[in-house]
Parts: C-alpha cells; structure tokens; sequence
C-alpha cells in the first residue's frame, strides 16, 4: 500500500532546495554559469503542492515551475 500524497514527505521541501534545482536547470538547459543567475522571486503553491521560482540571467528571465513531491521540472517558461 502507498501513502498519499498527504504522507508522503517532500523533496523539495524548503525555498533553498527550489531555487537550487531552478539555477542548475537553468544553467544546463541555457549554457550558463550558475554564479550569473538571480533569484527575482519564489512562490509555493499550496493547493498544487508545486515551486514557482523567477531567475533572471544577462538580459533573460524565465519562471521555473517544479513538482515539489517528485523534485523536478515541470516547465521553463522564458519571459
């Protein structure tokens, strides 16, 4: 028997933990250093249970969206 989701403990259970696989994401998907990234702002979405994190980089900013059970990323959508 599985636990639900209620039970079940997060991966990405802290802001820090969301913003850390935001920049790695980003630095792997646009050929970035990690240090050029900034945090603009995260957001934790109760009801979904997902991480919301806006980075910006050289002129780019893109909103990450993360599965906050399974530790990973949703979407990268680029502003």
């Amino acid at each position: 028997m599985n636990p639900g989701i209620g039970l079940m403990k997060r991966r990405l259970e802290k802001e820090r933990d969301a913003v850390a696989l935001a920049v790695s994401g980003i630095a792997k998907k646009y050929n970035t250093n990690p240090e050029a990234i900034q945090t603009l702002e995260t957001k934790y979405d109760d009801d979904s249970g997902d991480w919301y994190v806006a980075l910006g980089w050289d002129e780019k900013k893109a909103i990450i969206k993360m599965d906050s059970v399974q530790g990973t990323i949703s979407e990268i959508k680029e502003i």
